[in-house]
């Protein structure tokens, strides 16, 4: 009795899907051993960080302002991830399962809230000032990009000017409005720098400084070259570090 395998054509796809997927971890020029895998890898820290709080905290943690930063964030990624040569399809589901984690903890303080409310012990909101200003800052870059025909089509604009709007990396394109949004982050961290250290995510925290510590190097050899995306991460490392620092060794505004 002969043993009848599965339709060969599927079999032949998965063999070369695992084949390409093996080529592509170990080619020298953007494999395991580059800043093309590490940078990517170490943002799942981000949306891992995610998953820690979402099941082991208490979602009077969450930071409405960060949240809503990271949600924007990883929608603008997912197009940059696509864009940006070579083409990244680790970093590329990084931001697609971090959109969905995201999205949770958003909904869970939600109901958190509302609870609260129920239970006439109503819990301070996050200021709203500092969530609009947020959402400023990346719904900008979100329609920003479609004046790009009309602001070319100037006669009266010079054409230097012109040449520096049409830039590889300027302000019309994926590769300055990513980079851009990810300063929300920053500033949703430096908001936050006065904030209770119990409500502090330091997984979240950590995986912010890596990812800002290894994206510095890889905004330097992607293409284009991109220096604005090397300035956000290290200031991104910068208030990640700040608030692990106060968990952990010395808060400066802790009640005396």
């Amino acid at each position: 009795m002969s043993l009848v395998l599965p339709s060969s054509p599927i079999l032949r796809r998965m063999s070369g899907v695992f084949q390409a997927a093996r080529a592509a971890f170990f080619n020298p020029n953007y494999g395991w051993r580059t800043t093309h895998f590490w940078g990517p890898v170490a943002n799942w820290g981000i949306a891992l960080a995610g998953v820690y709080d979402m099941t082991q905290k208490d979602a009077s943690v969450i930071s409405v302002p960060m949240t809503s930063t990271l949600a924007m964030y990883s929608l603008a990624f997912m197009r940059f991830a696509w864009r940006v040569s070579p083409r990244n399809y680790i970093l590329f589901a990084c931001h697609i399962f971090n959109e969905g984690v995201q999205l949770t903890q958003l909904y869970r303080r939600h109901q958190f809230d509302r609870a609260q409310e129920k239970q006439q012990n109503p819990v301070v909101p996050e200021n709203a000032i500092k969530s609009a200003f947020c959402a400023s800052v990346v719904a900008t870059g979100l329609f920003v990009p479609k004046l790009q025909r009309y602001v070319l089509s100037r006669t009266w604009i010079p054409e230097k000017t012109k040449k520096l709007l049409n830039h590889p990396a300027g302000p019309f394109t994926i590769f300055f409005w990513a980079p851009t949004m990810k300063w929300a982050l920053s500033i949703a961290n430096l908001i936050d720098y006065k904030r209770p250290v119990d409500k502090l995510s330091i997984p979240q925290q950590f995986a912010l400084a890596i990812t800002g510590v290894i994206w510095t190097r890889w905004s330097f050899v992607i293409t284009p070259v991109n220096y604005n995306l090397a300035a956000v991460n290290a200031a991104l490392a910068a208030t990640g570090m700040y608030h692990i620092m106060r968990k952990t060794v010395y808060d400066p505004f802790a009640p005396q």
